[in-house]
């Protein structure tokens, strides 16, 4: 007798993916799960990690040894089309709390607990653990430290974009284009303080700018600007954004890669440029032309519900993924083999290894902790419940306010 899987993780993953109404953008829900999950395999895979004489975990990029590297980081560096998405789902979040009677209270409630619930278990458990690791002696978060929490630091940028929303909503509801264009300035402005007037606090200021520039793009997005574009237009503006890459990493010096890497001193990322506004823009163009054909790839069921399915946990995955390097890492040196350090033939020989292992240890760290992720979103009060349940991120529909 066949055992029903209706009640199953499998069986709730089908469902939610069923509830999906032909309004859905699923682009939008696809975006989102690719990006973490090429952030995800970047530091699996394309980092040369390896330990200080001190015997700190580093994990410097291989940029510099790959031909035109560089150029694959204009695609590669997803962080940019994660804040896209973001915007248009906070968008999305914040009209429909407008909509059930709601404000800023219900808005924050639902967004700060989706997105903080599954970092604060994250946060308990490796206290725990370097608790542990102090008692008995280990050296614990001075060795893994760096490894562990550096990909984390967007969270708090991105939580700063989502406790911002009430604002950046309203602006743009009121002059879109126009927020858009003053955010963009600023962002010049204090590029042009830091480099040309050595104001090296403005750095820091647009660490947070860049990104709040970036998310408000997503609003053209969710708001349909964006997708009403005709395909010509949107191919001047993919140009024109390349272009303007093309002139910011040449005569005027920005770094030409978009991730960070050895050799150089100034980074794009972080402290974040005004490179990385400028890649958003292209980026989004690429998404936009791409969005029918991707379209009509999701209308297959099992891609659409693989999309769903990885949604469901994607919180969970990007906080404890590199908790799955570091277990890979540990089983590595058991089994008595040692990491190379530069990228040979024989270190590129090796990547299938750094994808499956750490992929292992990932699936068991999700089954163990996916709960806080799924339980943050079924104890919300939104009446998208069940549409946001298939993200993760509560982008709700994708017509209709």
């Amino acid at each position: 007798m066949r055992r029903s899987t209706a009640g199953s993780p499998l069986g709730r993953i089908g469902r939610l993916a069923a509830q999906a109404g032909d309004d859905r953008d699923r682009v939008v829900d696809l975006l989102r799960a690719a990006s973490i999950v090429v952030v995800i395999l970047w530091h699996w895979t394309l980092s040369v990690t390896q330990q200080r004489a001190d015997g700190v975990l580093i994990m410097p990029n291989p940029i510099p040894q790959v031909p035109f590297g560089w150029a694959a980081t204009w695609l590669l560096q997803v962080m940019p089309v994660f804040f896209l998405v973001g915007g248009y789902a906070n968008l999305a979040g914040w009209r429909s709390a407008r909509r059930v009677g709601g404000g800023t209270g219900l808005f924050l409630s639902r967004r700060v607990r989706r997105l903080l619930t599954p970092l604060v278990v994250f946060l308990i458990v490796w206290a725990a653990v370097e608790t542990v690791s102090w008692a008995v002696g280990l050296p614990g978060a001075r060795i893994y430290g760096p490894v562990l929490a550096s990909p984390l630091w967007f969270i708090a940028v991105y939580l700063v974009a989502v406790l911002l929303v009430p604002i950046t909503a309203r602006l743009h509801d009121r002059a879109p284009l126009r927020t858009l264009a003053v955010l963009g300035l600023a962002v010049a402005l204090f590029d042009l303080g830091r480099f040309a007037l050595g104001l090296s606090a403005l750095a820091w200021i647009n660490t947070v700018l860049v990104w709040i520039f970036v998310h408000q793009l997503g609003y053209l997005h969710r708001d349909g600007t964006m997708p009403g574009l005709a395909r010509s237009r949107l191919l001047v503006l993919t140009g024109g954004a390349f272009l303007g890459l093309v002139l910011l990493t040449g005569p005027l010096g920005y770094p030409r890669s978009m991730v960070a890497h050895e050799g150089v001193e100034l980074s794009n990322m972080y402290p974040t440029t005004a490179a990385i506004a400028v890649l958003g823009v292209f980026q989004l163009g690429v998404v936009m032309l791409a969005r029918p054909a991707l379209g009509r790839w999701l209308e297959r069921r099992r891609v659409w519900t693989a999309v769903v399915a990885a949604n469901t946990v994607i919180m969970t995955m990007f906080v404890w993924h590199m908790t799955a390097l570091l277990l890979a890492l540990g089983t590595y040196h058991a089994l008595g083999f040692e990491l190379l350090r530069q990228p040979t033939a024989q270190w590129w020989a090796q990547r299938p290894v750094w994808l499956l292992l750490p992929a292992v240890f990932l699936a068991l760290l999700v089954v163990v902790f996916h709960r806080a992720e799924v339980g943050s979103r079924r104890s919300s009060p939104s009446p998208d419940a069940a549409a946001d349940s298939a993200t993760g991120s509560g982008t709700g529909r994708s017509t209709g306010d």
